[in-house]
C-alpha cells in the first residue's frame, strides 16, 4: 500500500509521489510490508495539514516531507525493501528507533534517500551484516548516524577494508554510535583515519580488541567518547596534550584499559560525565580530579587504585548528582560539614571499608538512591538521617551487609516514595517496619527482627518478600493472597500454624521457601495454581500427610525440597498427568516417612536430568535485571549438609534417605545421565545395585547405605571417574570389589558388608588374609607383603577381644617397627571402627535389658 489518506470513509484521496506537496487529511499511512503499517492521526481537528502532524516535518516553502520521527511508535513486523517509505526522496531526517522490526535486513534501498543527514535505526533489532558500501557511497552527506542495538549479536561488520572505507567518505561525519554491532573483525587502526568533525563516538559492546589508537582522544571536536562493554580493548590515557579537549562525557568502564589516571585528566575542565568501572587503572586517584567542577556523574570502582580516597578531594563538585565510588577502594570521609552535595541524586559506596554514616547527606534533600553495601558500619542508623529522609525523594535504599544495630521506627517507611528496601545482614531487632505501599522489593533478612509479619504487607505491589532468617512469630497471613510478588522467602523463623490457602490462579510466585519455621498439618492444594513456580523449599517443619502429588502438574518447577518434615505414605503420581515434574533438577524427600516402593515413574519422566544441553555455569534467576534475590537451596553433599548460594541449572540431585521405601532400584535410575547425586541411604531398600549406575558419567556424590541391597557391586560404578564421594556401607553386599583408582581414593565406604572382599577391606576374597593393596614400587609391594602377616592382624584382632588398651597399644608396636604411616592409618581407622561397633552393640544391649527391666516391673505392679 502506498502513501495515502484514509478518511473515516477508508476511501483514498491523495497518492503523493517525488516532489509532490503531501496534503493528507485523517490517517497518515506508510505500508513497510505485507503485514505493518504505520498510521498517524492529525494532532488538531480533522482536515488539517499533515506537516503539522506528530513526527512529520516539511519543507517550509514546498510542502514536501522532509523529516519523519516515528521512534518508539510500538511499530512491529518487517520492513522490506518495497516499503513505500523509500517513496519520500526528499527526506533529510529520518527516526525509526526504538521499535522492532525484528528479522529485517538494513536494506541497500535506504541509498536512494541520498539527502539523509540524519539517520536513526537504533534499537529497532535490525539484524545481517551492515551495507556499509551502500551507505558510505549514496548517504555521504550524513552528520549523524545511529545503528546501534539493545542486544548483540544482531548487527555484524563484515571486514576492516569496508569500514576503512565507510570511514574515509565520510567527512561531514559528527555522531557515530555503533553499539552492541559486531565489530571484531574490525582493525582498531582504521578509527584513525575518522574526520576531525567527529564530537560523538559511541561504541560500547562492539567487541574491538587490541590497543585503541591515542590520537582519537586528541580529536579536536569530540566531545563524547563511549567505549563501555568491550572486555578485550585496551589502551591508556593521554598523559601530554590533553589540556585543549572539549570531551563533555567519557566512558571506558568494563574495558581492559590500563595504567595511571593522569594528572592530566584534571584539564578536561568541561567534563561532566566519568566512568572507569572495572577498568585496569592503577596507581593514586589525581587529586586534580576535584577541578572537574562541571562533573555530574563520577563512577570509579570491581578498579586497583592504591592508596586512599580523601572525600575532601571532591569538595569542589558542587554539579555532582551520581556519585558510585565501589570495591577496591578505601574511602575516608571529610570531617563533619566540610564536603556537601546539594545536587546528589544517586550515591554508591558499595564495600569501601567505611565504618561510618556520611554525615554530608545532611546536605543532599534530592538523594534518590542510596547504597552504602558491604561496608563495617556499626550502631544505629543517626537520628539526622531519618530527617532527612521525611523531606527527600528516597527510591532505593541498601544498607545490606554491614553491622548495623537497633530498633528502627515501625513507621519509618509509611509516608515515603521508597521502592527498594534492602536491609539484610544486619543486626536490627524489634518489630518489622511497615513498608510502604509502593514498595516493589522488601528484604530485611538475616537481621533480628522479631514479632508478627505486618499485615501491611498484603497491600504493597511488592516483586520480593525477604523476611528469613528473623526471630518472627505468629501465622502466615492469610491476606498474602494478595500479592503478587515473585519471591516470597520466610525461611528461618518461628513461624507456626498451617500453610494457608492463599495462591490463587494467575500467581507470580517463582520461589516459595517457608523452611526452617514450625509449620504443620497437610500441604495447600492451592500451590497446584503457582504455574510459574520455579523452587518451592518447605523444608524442616513439621507438614504432615500425604505426597503432594497435585504439585507434579507445575511446568516450570525445577527445585522441590520438602526434607525433614512429617509427610508420609507411598508416592504416586496423578494419574491423568504423563509428563510429571518435566523441568524438576533437585528433588528432596529425605527425612520423612515415605514407604512403598521408590517413585519409578517420577524417575523415567524427570526430563531435565537427561541428556539436555544445559550451561555449566548459568544459575538459576528470579530476575536478571532488576531482583537482588538469589535463590538458594540445602543440600546434603558428601557427607555433609551444605546451602548453596545459587543454584546452578546443571546441579541435578535425588535425595530419598531416612525414609521407609523398599524393593529395588529401578534401573532407569540410569537414564538420568545429568545427576550429579543420588543419595537413597537408610531406607528399606533389597535387591541389586542396578549396572545401569555405570551410565551416570556426571556423577559425583552416591550413597547407598544402611539399606538391605545384595549381590555383587557393578563394575560399572567402578569406572564412574566423575564419582568422587561414595558410601555402600552397611548393606548386604558380596563377592570381590571391583579395582580402581576412584575406589582406592574413598574412605570407608563398604563397610558393615561382611560378604564383600577384596582391598580397600582387610578380608581377601577366598580367604580370612589380607587382601594387598596393587603394589607401586618393588620396594612399597615387599614392605606392604611383610605388613600383611596375619600374626600382626591377628594381634589388632586379639587387642579388640581384650580391651581398647591392648588393642591401641598393639597399633603403636606396629606403627613403632618402621612399617608404612598409611597403612599404620588404616590399622588404627579400622580399630576404631570396632571399638565403636563394640560400643554402640553395648548401649543398645543396655538399653534393651532396662527396657525389659522396665516391662517386668509394670507387669508385677512395681
Amino acid at each position: 500500500m502506498p502513501v495515502s489518506a484514509m478518511p473515516c470513509s477508508s476511501s483514498i484521496k491523495h497518492l503523493p509521489s517525488q516532489g509532490t506537496p503531501l496534503h493528507i487529511t485523517a490517517t497518515f499511512v506508510i505500508s513497510f510490508g505485507p503485514t505493518l503499517h504505520i498510521r498517524r492521526r492529525p494532532r488538531g481537528r480533522r482536515g488539517t495539514d499533515c506537516c503539522s502532524w506528530d513526527g512529520v516535518t516539511c519543507h517550509m516553502s514546498k510542502d514536501y516531507v522532509i523529516g519523519l520521527d516515528l521512534s518508539c511508535s510500538w511499530l512491529r513486523g518487517a520492513l522490506h525493501s518495497n516499503s513505500t517509505l523509500f517513496s519520500l526522496r526528499n527526506l533529510q531526517r529520518l527516526n525509526l528507533a526504538g521499535n522492532n522490526f525484528i528479522g529485517s535486513q538494513i536494506s541497500s534501498r535506504f541509498g536512494i534517500l541520498t539527502g539523509l543527514a540524519l539517520l536513526n535505526l537504533s534499537g529497532s533489532s535490525f539484524s545481517g551484516i551492515i551495507p556499509l558500501e551502500m551507505i558510505s557511497h549514496h548517504l555521504s552527506s550524513l552528520i549523524s548516524l545511529d545503528l546501534s542495538g539493545y542486544y548483540s549479536g544482531y548487527l555484524t561488520i563484515e571486514d576492516d577494508r569496508s569500514f576503512r572505507r565507510f570511514v574515509s567518505n565520510f567527512t561531514q561525519l559528527r555522531e557515530l554510535a555503533l553499539g552492541f554491532v559486531d565489530m571484531s573483525r574490525v582493525s582498531l587502526t582504521s578509527f584513525t583515519n575518522l574526520s576531525s568533525t567527529l564530537t560523538s563516538l559511541s561504541l560500547y559492546y562492539c567487541f574491538l580488541q587490541g590497543k585503541f589508537p591515542i590520537s582519537i582522544f586528541h580529536l579536536p571536536n569530540l566531545r563524547s567518547l563511549a567505549l563501555t562493554y568491550n572486555f578485550n580493548l585496551t589502551g591508556t590515557l593521554p598523559h601530554t596534550n590533553w589540556s585543549s579537549s572539549p570531551l563533555v562525557r567519557l566512558s571506558l568502564s568494563y574495558t581492559k584499559f590500563h595504567g595511571p589516571i593522569p594528572d592530566s585528566v584534571g584539564n578536561l575542565t568541561s567534563l561532566e560525565y566519568l566512568a572507569l568501572i572495572d577498568s585496569e587503572f592503577t596507581g593514586s586517584l589525581p587529586p586534580t580530579i576535584g577541578n572537574l567542577d562541571r562533573l555530574s556523574f563520577l563512577a570509579l570502582g570491581g578498579i586497583n587504585l592504591s592508596g586512599t580516597v580523601d572525600f575532601d578531594m571532591f569538595a569542589r563538585l558542587k554539579n555532582l548528582e551520581y556519585l558510585y565510588l565501589w570495591r577496591n577502594l578505601n574511602v575516608m570521609l571529610p570531617n563533619n560539614g566540610s564536603c556537601s552535595f546539594p545536587r546528589l541524586k544517586v550515591l554508591s559506596l558499595d564495600d569501601v571499608n567505611l565504618t561510618e554514616f556520611p554525615y554530608f547527606l545532611s546536605s543532599s534533600p534530592e538523594l534518590e538512591y542510596l547504597d552504602l553495601s558491604q561496608n563495617r558500619i556499626s550502631g544505629p542508623i543517626p537520628e539526622w538521617f531519618w530527617r532527612v529522609w521525611k523531606s527527600n525523594t528516597m527510591r532505593v535504599l541498601d544498607l545490606s551487609f554491614n553491622n548495623f544495630t537497633g530498633e528502627l521506627p515501625i513507621n519509618l517507611f509509611r509516608n515515603s516514595s521508597v521502592q527498594v528496601i534492602y536491609l539484610p545482614n544486619n543486626n536490627f531487632d524489634g518489630p518489622v517496619p511497615i513498608p510502604p505501599p509502593n514498595i516493589w522489593f522488601y528484604s530485611v533478612a538475616n537481621n533480628k527482627f522479631s514479632g508478627d509479619i505486618p499485615h501491611q504487607l498484603c497491600n504493597a505491589n511488592l516483586l520480593e518478600v525477604n523476611l528469613s532468617n528473623n526471630s518472627l512469630i505468629g501465622p502466615i497471613p492469610h491476606c498474602f493472597i494478595n500479592l503478587s510478588a515473585f519471591v516470597l522467602d520466610l525461611r528461618a523463623n518461628k513461624l507456626f500454624g498451617q500453610i494457608p490457602e492463599i495462591f490463587f490462579s494467575g500467581s507470580n510466585l517463582r520461589t516459595i521457601r517457608l523452611s526452617e519455621n514450625r509449620l504443620k498439618g497437610p500441604l495447600p492444594q492451592s500451590l497446584a495454581n503457582c504455574k510459574n513456580l520455579e523452587v518451592l523449599d518447605l523444608s524442616e517443619n513439621e507438614l504432615e500427610g500425604p505426597f503432594p502429588y497435585w504439585l507434579d502438574t507445575l511446568p516450570n518447577l525445577q527445585v522441590l525440597d520438602l526434607r525433614s518434615n512429617k509427610l508420609g505414605g507411598m508416592i504416586n503420581s496423578s494419574w491423568k498427568n504423563n509428563h510429571p515434574f518435566p523441568k524438576l533438577h533437585i528433588f528432596d524427600l529425605s527425612d520423612n516417612s515415605f514407604h512403598g516402593h521408590l517413585p519409578a515413574k517420577y524417575i523415567a519422566n524427570f526430563i531435565a536430568m537427561k541428556d539436555k544441553a544445559r550451561s555449566p555455569s548459568q544459575y538459576m534467576l528470579v530476575n536478571d535485571t532488576l531482583d537482588p534475590y538469589i535463590d538458594s537451596v540445602t543440600v546434603f553433599m558428601k557427607g555433609f549438609t551444605i546451602e548453596l548460594e545459587g543454584i546452578l541449572l546443571m546441579f541435578m540431585t535425588i535425595d530419598l534417605s531416612r525414609n521407609f521405601f523398599e524393593g529395588d532400584i529401578p534401573e532407569l535410575i540410569g537414564d538420568l545421565k545429568l545427576l550429579k547425586g543420588l543419595n537413597l541411604s537408610h531406607n528399606n531398600l533389597t535387591g541389586r545395585i542396578p549396572s545401569t549406575v555405570g551410565n551416570l558419567t556426571n556423577l559425583e556424590w552416591l550413597d547407598l547405605s544402611s539399606n538391605k541391597l545384595n549381590g555383587e557391586i557393578p563394575r560399572g560404578l567402578a569406572d564412574l571417574t566423575m564419582l568422587s564421594w561414595l558410601n555402600l556401607s552397611d548393606n548386604q553386599l558380596e563377592g570381590l570389589i571391583p579395582h580402581s583408582r576412584q575406589f582406592d581414593t574413598f574412605s570407608h565406604p563398604f563397610d558393615g558388608n561382611p560378604r564383600l572382599c577384596g582391598y580397600p577391606l582387610p578380608k581377601a576374597c577366598g580367604t580370612d588374609k589380607q587382601q594387598l593393596p596393587p603394589s607401586t614400587s618393588p620396594e612399597d609391594g615387599e614392605e606392604k607383603a611383610q605388613f600383611g602377616h596375619w600374626i600382626e592382624w591377628r594381634a589388632v584382632a586379639m587387642g579388640y577381644g581384650c580391651g581398647i588398651s591392648f588393642g591401641i597399644l598393639a597399633g603403636y608396636i606396629m606403627l613403632e617397627t618402621g612399617r608404612p604411616k598409611w597403612l599404620g592409618r588404616k590399622v588404627e581407622q579400622w580399630m576404631m571402627r570396632m571399638v565403636e561397633r563394640k560400643r554402640r552393640r553395648k548401649t543398645n544391649r543396655l538399653k534393651k535389658n532396662a527396657d525389659q527391666r522396665n516391662h517386668v516391673r509394670r507387669r508385677s505392679g512395681g
